[in-house]
């Protein structure tokens, strides 16, 4: 059983993926975003941006694969589990989109609590548009924002990580496990 499932948070382009990639390097269990591979399943399928064009179902597919990747961590040996990502962005994302979802959405959140939360602030610098992210730098900091908004309304404490190299920024964060 995992002693901590900690989730990395941010808007797009924060650093995260290359964040969980450094941390996988260096030994460390991390199960990684879910999104891209179910926006890029719907392409194959036909669905140019499944998120903007089906929402709910597009969320329905991150939920059930975050409550996956949550349980998953629970089962694992390793003391520390770094998830891209968790339940609660599901909501958040559907607030900035200003879309209604189901209670279970709700319920799927208060019955998988995580560990610790770490924010990534948003970073013009390091923001790259690439094939499954659309958002713009301007709608990366509104998702931020969402994000923060929705952790904490579970009642979760968030840890800001600096703006600083990769390496700097997991001693940063090990620091806080410690």
């Amino acid at each position: 059983m995992a002693k901590d499932i900690v989730v990395i948070i941010g808007g797009p382009g924060s650093g995260k993926t290359t964040l969980l990639e450094r941390l996988e390097e260096k030994g460390y269990t991390c199960y990684p975003e879910i999104s891209r591979e179910v926006t890029l399943e719907a392409r194959r399928q036909g669905i140019e941006q499944l998120f903007l064009e089906k929402p709910l179902l597009f969320s329905e597919l991150l939920l059930e694969g975050r409550k996956k990747q949550y349980h998953a961590a629970q089962q694992d040996d390793s003391d520390i589990v770094f998830i891209d990502r968790g339940l609660p962005d599901v909501l958040a994302y559907m607030h900035y989109i200003g879309d209604a979802y189901p209670a279970f959405f709700d319920e799927a959140c208060r019955n998988h609590k995580y560990t610790k939360i770490f924010f990534l602030p948003p970073w013009k610098e390091i923001y790259i548009a690439d094939e499954a992210r659309y958002e713009t730098f301007e709608q990366a900091e509104l998702i931020a924002e969402h994000l923060l908004e929705t952790y904490r309304q579970y009642g979760y404490t968030i840890t800001e990580v600096p703006k600083d190299t990769p390496d700097n920024r997991i001693l940063y964060i090990l620091g806080q496990l410690s």
